[in-house]
């Protein structure tokens, strides 16, 4: 359901979306309002995150960026990644998992129906931008290194008298 929404999304911004079978090799491609998957990916949660990336080039990204030799084309390329992450792994979303009795990243991926592998990575960007852990709407910390969510309780002293 999620990779139907992605779709919809793509669409409505007039970004046109195929599968096609494509070189091994190659999960996914955009360009010029268009987003390729490669038919031979198998899983959903796989199809998933390949096109949030590539949609996240047409959110962020300008120009053929294929040669990863050049910096430039590196960070585009980081920025299309931590768009994905941003869309499909927003901090909320881990505290749902937790919520919903997800264990470890197994469970906490298939909760929220990207690969093990998506996870890991975001979880690492997340963990170079916030350090070990982050505060989530003020009542939940998210710990990234166990991976882990804590609700913190209220504090009695702070509460209104009223």
């Amino acid at each position: 359901m999620l990779y139907e929404n992605l779709l919809r999304d793509a669409s409505r911004c007039g970004v046109s979306t195929y599968e096609v079978r494509m070189v091994p090799r190659i999960k996914g491609l955009y360009s010029d309002d268009t987003i390729w998957i490669n038919k031979a990916i198998s899983t959903s949660a796989e199809k998933t995150c390949i096109l949030a990336e590539e949609l996240g080039h047409y959110h962020t990204s300008a120009g053929d960026i294929l040669d990863q030799t050049k910096t430039n084309n590196r960070r585009q390329e980081l920025r299309a990644r931590q768009w994905a992450y941003n869309r499909l792994i927003p901090l909320e979303c881990i505290v749902e998992a937790y919520q919903a009795h997800a264990k470890g990243r197994h469970e906490v991926a298939e909760y929220l129906g990207v690969t093990e592998s998506f996870l890991q990575a975001a979880i690492d960007r997340y963990r170079d931008k916030y350090g070990l852990c982050v505060v989530v709407n003020d009542r939940y910390t998210v710990y990234f290194d166990p991976l882990g969510v804590a609700e913190m309780l209220p504090d009695e002293t702070t509460k209104s008298r009223g």
